[in-house]
């Protein structure tokens, strides 16, 4: 077996090898940027739908609402945008955010219920890999303790690629009511979704 200059790693003959503090600093590299991003925060798109909001008619409030209790539970909001209640147009936009890899989650708030122009349930299956219903399950459970209203609401939880996307509600009042229910929960299943975290068999099972 032959040596290289500086007797550090073997080396077949005609062959090279890297030194090993090279070795070892390569090694050191991919663990500090795994780490890194592992640590960083998870990022997130809130779409709201309307038409009078989108031309200018009407103030958005729910948006800015959404993505402020996001803030606050350490999701950082990369994109904020106002669109018309036009299915083709969520559509495409829910594809490009999703398959353009910059954001983790989706809220969408507005556009669930039955009104003519209401398409934001019909846009996101469109563009859905899987289906997440217990999402949407779970803020129709926990609104119908405020009002029976909350059984008109065809909003929907699914995921395309690494990213998940929810129908909120349109109002303020149901935003901040639906979304402070499930935010909780949002963390975990992100870092199963983006593969951070293990798998969920891993965890370590009381009284074992």
């Amino acid at each position: 077996m032959l040596w290289n200059k500086q007797m550090l790693t073997p080396a077949a003959e005609g062959g090279t090898s890297a030194p090993a503090s090279s070795a070892a600093n390569s090694t050191a590299n991919a663990s500090t940027n795994g780490e890194a991003v592992a640590n960083a925060p998870y990022r997130a798109a809130v779409i709201t739908l309307s038409d009078k909001g989108a031309a200018g008619q009407r103030e958005d409030k729910s948006g800015p609402l959404a993505a402020q209790m996001l803030a606050d539970a350490g999701i950082e909001t990369v994109e904020q945008t106002i669109l018309p209640d036009d299915e083709n147009t969520l559509a495409d936009k829910l594809r490009a955010l999703c398959d353009g890899g910059g954001v983790d989650l989706i809220l969408t708030t507005g556009g669930t219920g039955l009104s003519p122009r209401d398409h934001t349930p019909e846009a996101t299956l469109r563009v859905a890999e899987k289906n997440m219903p217990g999402i949407a399950e779970a803020m129709r459970a926990a609104s119908l303790a405020v009002t029976k209203r909350a059984m008109l609401s065809r909003g929907v939880s699914v995921v395309r690629g690494q990213t998940l996307i929810i129908n909120l509600p349109g109002s303020p009042k149901a935003v901040g009511e639906t979304l402070g229910f499930i935010l909780p929960a949002l963390p975990h299943g992100l870092e199963m979704l983006t593969g951070r975290g293990g798998e969920c068999g891993n965890a370590p099972v009381s009284g074992k």
